[in-house]
């Protein structure tokens, strides 16, 4: 009885410190931009072969992603302002009603320069649970994460971002069927600061020349690693 008692505890325990269980009540304002991702489910019916696009205002607005990415056939499943905090409590939901070859993430808004930033360890932290919930039902599919581009909006920050974006590299490096894909030194001018010409008047959002380079990046990595 002690040990069954024991084991229970311990899985409250679990459950207590679930990134999913953490983030819940934080993500609840996102819970209208999910429904609106599900009733897209129910009308629109996915190509074979597909990549699924998930994360951030940045894959929500890519207008012209199924022509800039072809012959690679997309699943478009972004919202605005996406985080890690509340992707974790919707991934399930935006993740396991698609089949597909292979899922981009591209999440960029836990480091911005406010008081409520995660650590740079904390956001590979949660990459690492966001690929345990898409591996729980897609255990061979390559999951490509997409770096967080280098943007004048946050270049106060932009050392931490960087931070991240090597600590996620490394660690796709030492997994079977994770990529990462560079994106920093295409988007840098000969100054070193991000190129204007690539972002909108918000200097965080692309235009679609920004989205330019964004596509021939990401189509020459699947071209290399997607089989």
């Amino acid at each position: 009885m002690r040990k069954i008692l024991g084991l229970l505890f311990i899985g409250v325990i679990i459950l207590s410190c679930s990134p999913t269980r953490k983030f819940k009540e934080a993500a609840k304002s996102w819970e209208p931009e999910i429904q609106k991702l599900e009733a897209r489910d129910k009308t629109e019916t996915d190509p074979e072969n597909a990549v699924l696009f998930i994360g951030s205002s940045s894959i929500r607005l890519w207008k012209n992603i199924k022509e800039d990415l072809a012959p690679y056939p997309v699943i478009q499943r972004g919202y605005g302002g996406a985080k890690f905090t509340d992707l974790l409590v919707y991934a399930k939901r935006i993740v396991y009603p698609h089949n597909f070859k292979a899922i981009a993430v591209f999440v960029a808004n836990d480091i911005t320069g406010s008081k409520d930033d995660k650590t740079p360890r904390e956001v590979l932290g949660m990459f690492k649970s966001l690929e345990k919930i898409i591996r729980k039902k897609n255990k061979d599919q390559t999951i490509y994460f997409i770096a967080i581009t280098p943007t004048k909006s946050r270049w106060t920050v932009w050392p931490k971002i960087r931070e991240a974006n090597a600590l996620i590299q490394a660690y796709c490096k030492t997994k079977k069927n994770l990529e990462f894909i560079e994106s920093e030194a295409a988007y840098l001018g000969p100054d070193g600061e991000p190129i204007d010409e690539y972002f909108i008047g918000d200097k965080l959002h692309q235009t679609q020349k920004g989205y330019d380079v964004w596509a021939k990046l990401i189509k020459d990595n699947f071209k290399q690693t997607l089989k």
